[in-house]
């Protein structure tokens, strides 16, 4: 049935607003079953290791979007919280540009990102001092 209306709404406002909206909901659910059960670490890397990985607090960023907490959002992982915007706001044109970039540098970009995320989790979680 959600395929359906997904698939209606095309790629234009209303698939984005959709999107959204799904991802709104999506949010406010974990920040109320966060509130009741807090299931500790989910980070199977973080778990194993005790060493975050560069996706770590992606969880965290939509359990505070939904608790209305945009700037711990943004904390948890700024990389994540980009992602999700991209993700959604793709149809309107970004994902196009993106797709018209060279493969290999999207490649490069992707593994910035990703380099740059770790760095801002392992200094979250104290194992890097600046």
């Amino acid at each position: 049935m959600f395929g359906r209306v997904f698939v209606a709404a095309g790629d234009g406002p209303l698939g984005v607003t959709l999107r959204v909206g799904g991802m709104a909901i999506g949010a406010v659910l974990a920040a109320l079953v966060h509130r009741v059960h807090d299931p500790g670490i989910l980070c199977p890397v973080r778990a194993l290791t005790g060493v975050p990985c560069p996706l770590c607090g992606g969880t965290t960023v939509f359990m505070e979007l939904g608790a209305a907490h945009p700037a711990k959002a943004l904390a948890a992982n700024p990389v994540v919280l980009a992602g999700a915007v991209g993700l959604a706001t793709a149809p309107l044109g970004p994902g196009r540009r993106w797709w018209a970039v060279e493969p290999r540098t999207r490649a490069w970009i992707m593994g910035v990102v990703v380099a740059l995320s770790w760095v801002w989790q392992l200094a979250r979680f104290g194992f890097l001092r600046f």
